[in-house]
């Protein structure tokens, strides 16, 4: 079963929440950051990158970025743009890009249910980004960022969604400056906060999506919270954790590119050479960047664009060894370029799909990279798979767009 709660969200007043919301900390550098801010107060980056607003030499785990964002935090409170429901509630966010949209249900999940693996993970997360969120809720006394959530599609919570959005009016409908349009909807139906329990109640399994490290960060607060208080009853909220739930059906993940430094010491024949003993290999004729059409399929990008097949002999039964990430990772990334660790190595790089396959050919023709190489969408399908197999997959496997705004709901560990 899938516990879901209603909460009583800390959000935005309506004529604030474009300018509150902001994309996830992760997602962009420091420097970034104070970029983005610029002429806006109100960004929910003054909370999730408090740094910003303290001097450029501090160390980014100190201890005073972390009361910044508390100091930030409780100022949007008392200066009247941040504001808390008073009854608990769901919400619906709705994201639309390039014409297509998902619709997430926001609601709290369970930090058990996260350790008993009703809530699966497809990755490792490292500690120090980990400590990083750990300190930052733990400071907060709250979850800023939303967990990214999906699960198999059920025509029951997508008829309630529906019929919700379709009667009410939303609190909040903005078009991001990455063209991206955002809507929520309040759930205050009592009836239809019930009902959704129930559903989900029937739902096996949800999926982390995006957030591994919010997740896994949310969840050791959670248990502190009850290290601190040994007469809990589980009904306090450090016991459970923002999310948004989506559909799986309606989500959208691109491509995760690779781009790395140098040939390992070989000229660019002798690297042609070595991948054809286990790809087929076609100069890319068409305009334009090579794109993959289909699985086991990678574009390469040295002077010019290749069309990359994986011969059958080298495709692995077993569901994480078959990915297209594993495939590369095996056959061309460790055994020619020497890249053992993708995630400390660094003379690999990644770059998402967002960016276009543009920006791959730029970083080779700059000198900065030496050859690129373009991926065929990891699908949900695959991300559930692996998860119900409780196994992990390579890091940076999946890209998922839109990303969801942080600042537009805040969960309170104490109320």
């Amino acid at each position: 079963m899938a516990i879901i709660k209603p909460f009583r969200a800390i959000r935005p007043i309506a004529e604030k929440a474009e300018k509150v919301a902001a994309l996830p900390y992760d997602v962009m550098s420091s420097e970034e950051a104070r970029e983005m801010v610029k002429g806006n107060p109100y960004s929910f980056l003054h909370v999730d990158k408090a740094e910003i607003d303290l001097d450029r030499s501090i160390d980014l785990y100190d201890t005073k970025v972390y009361q910044k964002a508390k100091q930030n935090m409780e100022q949007m409170v008392q200066n009247g743009i941040m504001i808390q429901d008073k009854q608990p509630l769901f919400y619906i966010y709705c994201l639309t890009m390039n014409g297509k949209s998902q619709i997430g249900l926001v609601a709290c999940t369970s930090i058990d249910e996260y350790l008993n693996n009703t809530i699966k993970k497809h990755e490792l997360t490292r500690a120090d980004k980990e400590a990083d969120r750990i300190r930052h809720v733990d400071t907060l006394n709250a979850n800023t960022g939303p967990i990214f959530l999906a699960y198999h599609k059920n025509d029951e919570v997508k008829a309630i969604l529906q019929s919700v959005m379709k009667k009410e009016q939303a609190v909040y409908d903005f078009i991001s400056e990455d063209g991206i349009a955002h809507k929520i909807w309040l759930i205050t139906e009592q009836k239809d906060i019930t009902k959704l329990i129930e559903i989900f109640q029937k739902i096996p399994s949800l999926y982390i999506a995006d957030g591994h490290h919010r997740n896994a960060s949310a969840v050791k607060v959670g248990y502190k919270r009850r290290e601190q208080k040994p007469d809990y009853t589980g009904k306090e909220e450090f016991n459970y954790y923002l999310s948004v739930l989506f559909s799986d059906d309606e989500l959208y993940i691109m491509d995760y590119n690779r781009v790395v430094k140098d040939l390992n010491g070989l000229t660019q024949k002798e690297f042609l050479q070595k991948i054809r003993e286990k790809f087929d290999i076609v100069p890319y004729e068409q305009k334009g960047c090579c794109r993959p059409q289909q699985r086991h399929q990678f574009g390469m990008y040295l002077d010019k664009w290749y069309l990359l097949t994986a011969k059958k002999e080298i495709i692995p039964k077993d569901i994480v060894s078959s990915l297209d990430v594993s495939i590369l990772q095996k056959e061309i990334l460790e055994p020619i370029l020497s890249i053992g660790d993708p995630r400390t190595d660094k003379r690999i790089d990644f770059v998402g799909g967002i960016r276009g396959l543009e920006a791959l050919q730029q970083k080779v023709d700059n000198g900065e990279m030496k050859v690129a190489f373009s991926m065929y969408p990891t699908s949900m399908e695959e991300l559930m798979s692996v998860a119900d197999a409780n196994k992990i997959m390579p890091p940076k496997s999946t890209w998922f767009e839109p990303k969801l705004r942080s600042g537009l709901f805040i969960h309170d560990l104490e109320n």
